[in-house]
């Protein structure tokens, strides 16, 4: 990659990470101190745990529209000062209805869609996927340091001080946007990474990426109604103190590992995505049942790995799949829709949880959950084996429209392109080829 690649990506992982640590720092440890606010409920508690869900769901087409007309960078720091502002106004609550409010503010900044046309537009075609996946992968490493970092500074400067800690990052990545992000010499369109309204209805026609959108919704479901329960079990029945609620998290991590890399080598270097998937699953479930059945604090560590272990390859292998299945010229549409099952699959599973914790015993609330994820399996046995297909994007800038023509009519017929889309008004052309596909006679055919 070139410098600026580097800088672009580098900066905006880091911008992503810092949102998505404010948004996850509270999920292990809210539930623990929400009786502090005035009017607390269990569904309240749930609700304000996903609430951010609900308004990111919804302004992020918004939010990505803003930046086409207004610019990526403008609308990013706008973001961000909202979902400072939000992180303050719940710092500073002291009712229930407070937090909702603030954390439904982090939400509404939702630059998710704007970062990822920010990335393309400072990225060449031939390096943009490898982008993607560094930004794809500082979001998972924010999510587990969350997960450690949110009991520990918790415990000891209190609940208050993650939100003061999380409205300091949003102004840190605002330094970022400002000081390190390069400036892009021009902005446009990028089908691969933007929501397209044209493409809605033929995305949502696909029943593939339906049900990998409906699977994203539970898992995320799945994940918020947990931790709106798991915390409690915790310090209640386990009688694990909050300040040491980290050790139980790290060591889950750390032994998930493993786990994780073996499901990704089975499924990448075997060709089975679609078992491993299923496998992913079914330890959703499993998990769900050792925390609903498990007796004592081995039982329910163990269940706890089993559950990260299924989740974190779920969460790596789900947007690849619909990467997979999608057409090329049609990934953003399909990336944008798949993102809001999962914003909104949050905020249910906080409703949920809430609801559940109101009326239900934990075993009774865990049950319900392996229920979920066993409709999901039902789901997921049903779709077909994806094909094992990568996109590729090539730009033809300069190429005059005869040359474009003859180009798209010799890539189709190279062996392992399976599709060809070309945009003159991009000046871009969206393929889908094989894994196995030998660039050589593309690059031999480009440089006609």
């Amino acid at each position: 990659m070139l410098i600026t690649e580097k800088r672009a990506a580098f900066s905006l992982s880091l911008i992503y990470a810092f949102r998505m640590m404010g948004l996850f720092m509270i999920l292990p440890v809210f539930s623990l101190y929400a009786d502090q606010f005035g009017g607390t409920t269990p569904v309240l508690t749930g609700l304000a745990i996903g609430i951010y869900g609900l308004t990111q769901g919804i302004f992020q087409l918004p939010f990505g529209y803003l930046s086409d007309r207004f610019g990526r960078k403008k609308i990013i720091v706008i973001g961000l000062l909202i979902f400072c502002i939000g992180s303050i106004v719940a710092a500073e609550a002291e009712s229930i209805y407070q937090i909702i409010a603030g954390r439904a503010l982090q939400g509404l900044g939702a630059i998710a869609a704007a970062i990822m046309a920010l990335a393309a537009d400072l990225t060449r075609e031939e390096v943009r996927l490898r982008v993607m996946a560094f930004i794809g992968m500082s979001i998972g490493a924010s999510f587990m340091l969350s997960m450690v970092l949110g009991p520990v500074l918790a415990a000891e400067y209190g609940l208050a001080s993650l939100f003061w800690i999380t409205a300091g990052l949003a102004l840190a990545g605002i330094a970022v946007v400002v000081f390190i992000t390069p400036q892009p010499h021009s902005q446009q369109f990028h089908r691969e990474t933007e929501l397209s309204l044209a493409d809605v209805g033929q995305i949502l026609k696909n029943r593939e990426l339906l049900k990998l959108d409906i699977g994203v919704f539970v898992l995320h479901l799945v994940l918020a109604a947990t931790f709106v329960v798991f915390p409690l079990v915790l310090r209640d029945e386990l009688l694990v103190a909050p300040a040491l609620h980290w050790r139980t998290y790290l060591p889950v991590f750390a032994l998930s590992l493993p786990g994780l890399v073996l499901l990704i080598i089975v499924a990448e270097k075997f060709r089975q995505s679609k078992a491993t998937f299923l496998i992913g699953i079914i330890l959703i479930a499993l998990a769900e049942l050792g925390l609903a059945w498990g007796e004592g604090y081995t039982a329910v560590f163990i269940a706890l790995v089993v559950f990260f272990t299924g989740f974190n390859f779920l969460e790596a292998s789900l947007p690849a799949m619909v990467a997979r299945i999608a057409p090329a010229d049609m990934k953003g549409t399909a990336m944008g829709l798949f993102s809001s099952g999962q914003f909104l699959g949050a905020f249910s599973g906080g409703l949920l949880g809430g609801l559940l914790l109101a009326g239900q015993s934990f075993t009774a609330i865990f049950l319900v959950l392996a229920g979920v994820a066993l409709f999901w399996l039902l789901v997921a046995v049903s779709m077909r084996r994806p094909k094992n297909l990568s996109s590729k994007i090539v730009s033809l800038k300069n190429m005059e429209d005869e040359a474009v023509e003859s180009f798209l009519e010799q890539a189709s017929r190279i062996e392992g392109v399976l599709e060809v889309s070309v945009y003159r008004e991009d000046q871009v052309a969206y393929l889908k080829v094989e894994k196995s596909f030998d660039e050589q006679p593309l690059n031999a055919l480009l440089a006609k």
